[in-house]
């Protein structure tokens, strides 16, 4: 069946005249005339059966369906250039992995190791996008993604990265570390709070057998990033994974407020649907991702 599809020249066009709000000046962008923009764009219109501008004595205005479709159309074509760009550069070898990442680790743990897979397999690009909310891959471009939670999405296979174990710390002016810790230690001290772990903090104080009052109380943040930069300044406590945060321990930008191993309930796994398992970039990534995690899990074992 032929898909009911405008042509790309007219996308093209109206994406250029719905950014600058002008027919003139996506006729120059395009090195065509202002009347041939005109032509596109009418049968732009005539063929979807909605007028997506408006003529004023001013010029041309989007109608609020034009707004939406030349969103949508932006999208699209942003997809198409970065997929023909890519291509053009490999000239047709090697391939490429569309990643959704937790941000923090991407950028703390991640990003700092990927050049080992990138001399391995310099046909390969790999592709990082930010993902703190679950999703469905159904909805996404993507190839595969680091998650912290479960691993039992439906229709999808997985493997074990690691666990998160999270460490109380703040600046050296803040804290003044501690081999035991009473409530009342805490009680003055300005708590970080992660949006996305709103019960982080109560669950910690619960595996000292600490009941602290305001423990929900505090500064919102959405990545662990933001809630370590905070302490780092003297904001206040963060709980963040220790991977993240390993060489602000070792160079004293923060401290611990008090030695203790805690584990929380999330996981770190890579994740990726079922029919893209025999992806050979795809497997190829999993493997190296595999014996990274687990040689950083056996050196974190020998560390305590």
């Amino acid at each position: 069946m032929r898909r009911n599809i405008p042509s790309t020249t007219a996308l093209a066009l109206f994406e250029a005249a719905a950014r600058h709000q002008s027919f003139t000046q996506a006729a120059e962008e395009h090195s065509v005339t202002q009347s041939a923009v005109c032509r596109q764009i009418a049968g732009l219109e005539d063929f979807l059966k909605v007028k997506l501008f408006r003529r004023t004595k001013r010029g041309v205005l989007l109608t609020e369906a034009g707004t939406h479709y030349a969103r949508n159309v932006r999208a699209r074509l942003d997809d198409v250039e970065r997929d023909t760009l890519e291509l053009m550069a490999k000239g047709g070898a090697g391939g490429a992995l569309e990643l959704g990442v937790v941000p923090s680790f991407a950028a703390r743990w991640l990003v700092p190791r990927l050049g080992g897979f990138q001399r391995l397999h310099p046909d390969i690009a790999v592709h990082l996008s930010s993902r703190t909310r679950p999703f469905l891959f159904a909805d996404t471009g993507l190839d595969a993604a680091i998650c912290a939670g479960e691993a039992g999405w439906p229709g999808t296979e997985s493997c074990f990265l690691m666990d998160e174990p999270l460490v109380a710390v703040g600046s050296p002016a803040l804290v003044k570390t501690r081999r035991t810790l009473k409530a009342s230690d805490v009680a003055a001290l300005p708590l970080l709070q992660m949006s996305t772990r709103l019960y982080a903090w109560r669950q910690w104080f619960e595996s000292l057998g600490l009941s602290v009052e305001n423990d929900l109380a505090g500064a919102r943040m959405e990545l662990f990033s933001m809630s370590t930069e905070a302490a780092i300044h003297g904001q206040g406590l963060a709980l963040v994974p220790r991977f993240l945060i390993e060489d602000d321990l070792k160079q004293g930008r923060l401290v611990p407020l008090i030695e203790h191993a805690f584990v929380s309930d999330r996981r770190y796994y890579f994740i990726y649907p079922e029919q893209k398992s025999d992806n050979a970039a795809l497997s190829l990534f999993r493997g190296w991702l595999d014996g990274e995690a687990t040689r950083y899990r056996e050196a974190l074992a020998k560390s305590s």
